[in-house]
């Protein structure tokens, strides 16, 4: 049966299109497009940047990706080994029901005593943590990371609008989880995962899943996972004025270029619509760094206070607009195949003014 790298080596050599040229091209390097080629899958970092590179190399040399993709997978499971019980020796037919049904009488005890003594774990926790909170409640602001916690009568959801930060007071832990809103309190119940509108904009900007809430005891809170559904309802905090540099304390080598400029600093958003694939890695307000591969027709908002780092395989597969203040600033496009490192930030100019900049890093 043909393979895929076969199918990848013949479309190139009819083409007559070198390896080096390909790399240039498509921002894949040669010593990934001699992998594909030979099928060594070995050579990539994880399976999603393989399949990401096949699809762009299959396209790019005008094969069927479809084909290819599956021929990739079919080859992966004749690879796999072969299930143990093909292999194993044969035994008595009567002792392997035996053995199974001992186990499985076994499992289910383990599985019941541990389940007890968890619940029961569970819940002396939850109400020496009750006891230790007393009045104590807190506010916890909701970021493009799905909150998962415990949340207690009274404590507050900080929510990021257009119009400014909404404040969400938990209401209920009751039976019901409830959740007071500027429109109302709304509830969930156990086990039920609902979208809320907060604001009264018909919208829904929040999912809420309930996991456990007490029937009888307000004090052990509920236990809840909330997320956003959007980035623009990201809480974010006002920028760090101490953390804006100043343009003079600049590298003087070090080129950058302006966007816009104001008489104070604020968070702003920039959106990137993905036009081919490439691998992007950002890094907002130096927190954790983001890294994943993107394909055409992909979509990624990023928030920050002060400023985002980014990287970019191929700046000509992507294009980026700043959001500030209620206007958009579109970016030029590089290049294709240019890598982009750069940081697009706030700095403070000697004339006393705010700039959101592009300063391109090493």
């Amino acid at each position: 049966m043909e393979s895929y790298g076969e199918i990848l080596r013949k479309a190139r050599e009819e083409k007559a299109v070198d390896l080096e040229i390909i790399a240039r091209e498509t921002s894949i390097t040669q010593e990934y497009l001699e992998a594909l080629e030979k099928e060594d899958v070995s050579a990539f970092p994880g399976e999603p940047y393989l399949v990401g590179f096949l699809k762009n190399y299959a396209e790019y040399l005008e094969v069927d990706v479809n084909r290819v993709i599956t021929l990739y997978h079919a080859k992966k499971i004749q690879e796999a080994p072969p299930p143990l019980a093909l292999t194993a020796r044969e035994r008595p037919r009567f002792l392997i029901p035996l053995i199974a049904t001992l186990c499985i009488i076994l499992l289910v005890g383990l599985i019941i005593t541990f389940s007890l003594i968890l619940k029961n774990k569970l819940a002396e926790r939850a109400e020496e943590a009750a006891l230790a909170r007393g009045t104590e409640f807190k506010k916890y602001e909701l970021t493009e990371k799905p909150f998962s916690g415990r949340l207690y009568k009274s404590d507050q959801l900080v929510m990021g609008s257009e119009k400014g930060n909404i404040f969400l007071t938990v209401a209920e832990t009751e039976g019901i989880f409830g959740l007071e809103t500027p429109t109302g309190i709304q509830y969930v119940e156990l086990s039920e995962e609902l979208e809320l509108d907060v604001d009264g904009n018909s919208i829904p900007e929040l999912i809420v899943y309930v996991s456990d809430v007490s029937q009888k005891n307000v004090d052990r809170g509920a236990e809840v996972k909330i997320m956003l559904k959007n980035a623009s309802s990201v809480a974010i905090a006002s920028p760090d004025e101490n953390q804006i540099p100043n343009a003079e304390d600049l590298p003087k080598e070090q080129s950058r270029t302006e966007i816009f400029s104001d008489t104070r600093a604020y968070p702003f958003t920039i959106n990137a619509s993905f036009r081919g694939g490439c691998l992007f890695r950002y890094r907002p307000d130096r927190k954790e760094t983001v890294e994943d591969y993107f394909a055409s027709g992909d979509i990624l908002s990023m928030t920050a206070s002060n400023g985002i780092r980014m990287w970019i395989s191929n700046g000509n597969a992507v294009k980026l607009q700043v959001v500030a203040n209620s206007k958009t600033y579109d970016l030029a496009v590089p290049r294709a195949g240019e890598v982009i490192a750069q940081d697009i930030k706030w700095i403070k100019d000697t004339d006393g003014r705010y700039k959101v900049v592009i300063v391109d890093i090493d």
